[in-house]
């Protein structure tokens, strides 16, 4: 399994405005349509990623602990779904059912929102402030599949807490690693 580092787009960086087509709800949506009155988180996600399947548990669960708390959040698909289908929207649909996703899973079938945040990696996570601007871009935590430690979630939780706290983030942020976007 190839391990693709995060682009780390710079901090401060407005949110890339976008409208793509929930699978969940078959709905679109836009970016101002679902961030949080805190903050907003965007994950770039795949169904078929061993890195991926390695964090939906631990991501489902902050997504369930900080969403009552004024974070939103957004997953997002922009896999290559001709060489990839098993990234396609109706298995976006059963792999976010299978999960227990009850936030938007959006397909970016042109790739236009993924190379708008500069993503490189699924996951790749995107945390935004209140004011939109980009707070965090990393890791989840320093777990990878096969490596044995434990997910915890560390390095994103202390992300939403400064946010939601509004406080600085004193630990450096790590690239997060995972699978390279497949690209058209």
């Amino acid at each position: 399994m190839a391990q693709t580092p995060s682009n780390m787009l710079a901090l401060g960086t407005r949110a890339p405005q976008f409208r793509l087509k929930d699978t969940n709800s078959n709905h679109h949506y836009s970016y101002d349509d679902l961030k949080g009155k805190k903050g907003t988180l965007v994950v770039f996600m795949c169904n078929h990623c061993p890195f991926v399947i390695h964090v939906i548990d631990e991501l489902v669960r902050i997504a369930n602990d900080y969403r009552v708390q004024g974070i939103g959040f957004i997953a997002i698909s922009s896999n290559d779904v001709v060489k990839y289908p098993q990234d396609g929207p109706s298995q976006m649909t059963e792999f976010a059912f299978q999960n227990k996703i009850d936030f938007p899973y959006l397909y970016d079938e042109s790739q236009d929102v993924a190379k708008a945040f500069d993503a490189a990696c699924t996951p790749d996570f995107f945390l935004f402030d209140g004011q939109d601007q980009l707070f965090y871009r990393g890791q989840l935590d320093d777990s990878r599949p096969s490596n044995g430690i434990p997910l915890s979630g560390s390095d994103l939780r202390s992300a939403i807490d400064a946010v939601i706290y509004n406080r600085t983030l004193a630990s450096p942020q790590k690239p997060s690693i995972g699978c390279n976007i497949k690209w058209k």
